[in-house]
């Protein structure tokens, strides 16, 4: 018997890799087909098809999931096509290392609670694959920025501010985010403490990027209030956990 957070889980897990044909329009129009770029899409996509295909395998074979609830939803989900949009190359970068790394935690903290050998299996295989790609965009991110700091650091900024998890066209999706956070699946801190503040402080390290036009300057001062913020909510999270009461990600 797994917990209603745990079902919530899976299900947006599930749905947010159906998604996949418009993610990988949106990569192909930010980055391009052709040369490394294409190849590099193409067997993302590759790989990411095998986490939807693997996950629902699981869920009809242990039934963890109502299959009719499931086929409802991913039907609106995939007829609606809601993904996040980043507006350039620049800002993808930035979206795709954060939204790996956030879906790598997901999984795997849903195959922790899980109780389930097999399912653990299953999640920790589809998060190893995340982290892959995490890796990949963060160092793309490093080195782009290396290149042309005062865009990327204002294209981090933005979608640092702006952040949304794959996955809000799901029905029920903030009901399902709120049983997910309560279970501490994915919630605010997780996404400061385990997303921003490694990717954001440490591995780009934007509080030591030199060269910076104003408005690149301008942008990371919003950058950095906006980390500051994010870190007191979090903080009253861990302070307000005996009351269970979730605080969500931008949804």
């Amino acid at each position: 018997m797994i917990s209603d957070g745990v079902r919530s889980a899976l299900i947006v897990n599930i749905l947010t890799e159906d998604n996949l044909p418009y993610y990988f329009r949106t990569i192909e129009r930010m980055f391009g087909a052709g040369d490394a770029w294409g190849t590099w899409a193409r067997r993302w996509t590759a790989e990411e098809g095998r986490h939807s295909m693997v996950i629902y395998g699981y869920l009809m074979a242990t039934r963890a999931v109502d299959p009719k609830e499931l086929e409802r939803a991913r039907m609106v989900q995939v007829s609606n096509g809601l993904i996040p949009e980043p507006a350039s190359a620049h800002q993808g970068f930035a979206y795709v290392a954060m939204q790996e790394l956030a879906t790598r935690i997901s999984h795997r903290n849903t195959g922790t609670l899980l109780n389930d050998k097999v399912g653990y299996d299953v999640m920790m295989r589809v998060a190893a694959d995340e982290n892959r790609h995490h890796l990949f965009y963060r160092d793309i991110t490093k080195a782009a920025l290396e290149v042309d700091p005062s865009g990327m650091v204002s294209a981090i900024t933005k979608e640092v501010l702006d952040f949304e998890m794959p996955g809000t066209g799901i029905p029920n999706f903030k009901q399902h985010a709120a049983a997910i956070a309560k279970l501490g699946i994915y919630d605010f801190a997780s996404h400061y403490e385990q997303v921003l503040v490694p990717l954001v402080l440490r591995a780009w390290n934007v509080e030591g990027i030199t060269g910076l036009n104003d408005d690149a300057e301008r942008d990371r001062d919003k950058l950095l209030a906006q980390l500051a913020k994010i870190e007191r909510v979090a903080k009253r999270l861990a302070e307000r956990q005996a009351t269970k009461e979730p605080a969500l990600v931008q949804a």
